[in-house]
């Protein structure tokens, strides 16, 4: 993914997330939505992460098109 696909790909997730945050949920279907909008701001995450990583790849005079994208649990792990 380029760049431009990976702002494409982070608006229609934070479209997705807006969208369950903005509907009430119906009785038993919270633990559900709280499911799938970890979901998704794992992928938000992993999705910032990728960006950043070809940034500062590009930054060193590398090749941005090598960056990966890296486990959930590994990006999950970062500190803030």
């Amino acid at each position: 993914m380029d760049g431009q696909q990976i702002h494409q790909r982070i608006q229609e997730l934070v479209q997705q997330e807006q969208g369950l945050r903005d509907v009430a949920p119906s009785e038993g279907e919270s633990k559900s939505r709280s499911e799938e909008l970890r979901r998704l701001e794992v992928q938000l995450d992993q999705c910032w992460d990728l960006l950043r990583q070809r940034r500062a790849k590009l930054d060193a005079g590398q090749n941005p098109d090598e960056a990966a994208v890296r486990p959930a649990d590994e990006v999950e792990g970062y500190r803030q």
